[in-house]
């Protein structure tokens, strides 16, 4: 098993002249710790289940590219990317650049998006639930077709592209790996199961089940599920007494699920610390399951 970094909360980071230094070193020590990704939020604003609105909310692959020139080796990606809030062709190109400026170590990350709150109140593309899942679908396939190297056109009920050209293409071989996030059993799963090389669900008592709903969907299009990576997000604390041994439990329980990588979303990580316990009491040991 291995553990990514997930970054969702800036208000550590401190006022907004420290916050380029902070992620760095945040960055660095998670490469240097044994984390195998790191992945931020893409919201704009910050979101009620983390903390208020007005809250610090960097823009993700701003702050992606920004960290591919102060790593090495950590894989980079949201987690997960609304595909309403940029266009299909715009997006592949993005996450294109991150992959060249990083040599190799970026992914896509994306979702069908839910906050309607944020995309009203800056304006950015929203629509039904239908829609969105439709067109989460179609940036998929517009994306992988940029990185087929066609230059066809591509046109779908939402998006309409006279040609897919894309260059330079991806430093990635084939491609840049594909994450759907969502624990949606009718439909992202579905998605998934057609689309992706890693799906996302939330580390909770039913994660188990969504590996149940993917393993349906790969059989109903003939797909073997085992080419799809398990992987989960998990709030992690480890500044209370027990918490690391506690924490062990919850990852063998994925672990044992069938999940192979786990995003942990630390609290007040810009101090390090938490970083440094995973990084000595908790990376070694899942690295021998």
């Amino acid at each position: 098993m291995r553990l990514a970094l997930h970054i969702n909360d800036y208000a550590s980071f401190g006022e907004p002249r420290q916050m380029a230094g902070a992620l760095s070193r945040v960055a660095r020590s998670a490469e240097d710790a044994g984390f195998s990704r790191l992945s931020l939020t893409d919201h704009v604003w910050q979101i009620s289940l983390i903390g208020e609105e007005y809250e610090p909310m960097l823009e993700a692959y701003t702050a992606l590219g920004f960290l591919a020139g102060q790593t090495r080796t950590i894989e980079l990606q949201t987690l997960v990317t609304a595909a309403t809030y940029r266009a299909p062709g715009l997006l592949a190109k993005i996450v294109t650049t991150l992959d060249v400026l990083s040599e190799g170590r970026a992914w896509l990350g994306v979702g069908a998006g839910w906050n309607d709150e944020e995309a009203q109140g800056l304006g950015l593309p929203f629509a039904g639930q239908t829609e969105r899942f439709a067109r989460l679908e179609q940036t998929l396939q517009i994306c992988l077709q940029m990185w087929s190297g066609s230059r066809e056109p591509y046109v779908s009920e939402h998006y309409q592209l006279a040609s897919t050209l894309n260059s330079p293409q991806a430093v990635s071989a084939p491609r840049p790996r594909v994450l759907v996030g969502g624990g949606g059993e009718r439909t992202t799963l579905r998605i998934a199961a057609k689309y992706a090389d890693a799906f996302n669900v939330f580390g909770g008592p039913d994660a188990g089940q969504k590996i149940v709903r993917l393993r349906e969907h790969c059989e109903r299009i003939g797909r073997d599920h085992t080419e799809i990576e398990k992987t989960a997000v998990l709030p992690v604390a480890v500044d209370e007494p027990g918490a690391t041994d506690l924490l062990l439990e919850e990852l063998r329980r994925l672990h044992d699920l069938g999940f192979t990588t786990v995003y942990c979303a630390v609290p007040a990580v810009a101090s390090l610390a938490p970083l440094e316990t995973l990084g000595a009491k908790v990376i070694p040991e899942i690295t021998r399951w």
